[in-house]
């Protein structure tokens, strides 16, 4: 299966963010049968975005996983 790399928005409305990337992962799946990619969903259950090493961290395994990805 291809892979998917989801860009949107968190900060901001983060709740409201977040739903509208979940919207998006649930697009991909049900339109193209791919895999959605959306590390800023789950990453931000466990790292604090507000902290600098943590959010370093979120970015340069976000892009990691892009480079992953198929689109």
């Amino acid at each position: 299966m291809r892979k998917v790399y989801v860009c949107s928005a968190l900060r901001g409305n983060q709740d409201e963010n977040i739903k509208l990337a979940r919207i998006y992962c649930e697009y991909v799946v049900r339109e193209f049968g791919h895999i959605p990619v959306a590390p800023h969903i789950y990453f931000t259950q466990f790292l604090d975005d507000n902290n600098s090493q943590e959010r370093e961290f979120g970015i340069n395994a976000g892009l990691s996983l892009l480079s992953e990805c198929d689109e």
